[in-house]
């Protein structure tokens, strides 16, 4: 995917912002189609519990969303369908930089019930909307990712990757830092989580930065198996 295709829904400001996926409510989004949402309590419950913990920004909060339609609860949904029990703690802050991310790393891991089996990660885009430094987006992925192999919990990294208006210097050493820094640590490794709705501007809402619930839908369905084959298997 090149971000020049999107230049026909979105100026050089929102591709940026789609990237980002900031957390800035200045609009209130369009009511998505409810009837899209499966609620996950309505598919059956197979096995023991998967604990999943969803680390990011506004694409995992569900900005402009009704409650149950974020990512992290349509990809529980999608898991049970597929015969997994996952419960997913979503813990997606709208406006959340990689330096935030980090920042609450430990205290979110301790909250939890029980340790994660998985912790899915999305962060770096507003990271790139301030302009921050690439070596810095990087440290605190890479810093996230070794905390979490210190306690042994599987990692599923959701890639970003820098718009053109930012230039070719910045976009060389931004987007090299997510299948680098998963290959370090073993992680798994979406190479670009937006991917799905690039060039869908109807799977987006009025802002052109975040998706719809029907664009929810679309990155769910790229990357359930993902996730499902991520998961520890359960003994036998």
């Amino acid at each position: 995917m090149r971000w020049k295709r999107l230049a026909r829904v979105a100026t050089p400001l929102g591709m940026a912002l789609l990237l980002a996926a900031c957390g800035k409510q200045e609009a209130a989004a369009p009511a998505p189609d409810a009837s899209l949402a499966a609620p996950a309590d309505e598919l059956p419950v197979m096995g023991p519990e998967v604990p999943v913990l969803a680390l990011g920004d506004s694409l995992f909060a569900g900005y402009g969303l009704e409650p149950g339609q974020s990512y992290p609860s349509h990809l529980e949904a999608a898991l049970r369908a597929r015969g997994i029990n996952a419960r997913i703690a979503n813990a997606g802050v709208s406006g959340n930089t990689t330096a935030d991310g980090l920042a609450r790393l430990d205290f979110t891991l301790n909250s939890q019930p029980k340790p994660p089996a998985l912790v899915l990660i999305s962060l770096g885009g507003n990271d790139v909307l301030r302009g921050l430094p690439p070596e810095q987006t990087r440290a605190n992925l890479d810093a996230i990712l070794t905390r979490l192999g210190e306690r042994k919990i599987p990692v599923m990294l959701m890639g970003m990757l820098s718009p053109p208006n930012l230039g070719a210097d910045y976009r060389a050493k931004f987007d090299p830092i997510y299948p680098a820094l998963a290959k370090k640590h073993g992680a798994t490794l979406v190479p670009f989580f937006l991917q799905p709705v690039m060039d869908k501007p109807d799977m987006l809402q009025a802002d052109h930065i975040h998706p719809t619930v029907q664009g929810i839908d679309l990155i769910v369905a790229a990357t359930a198996d993902k996730v499902a084959k991520a998961l520890p298997k359960a003994p036998a």
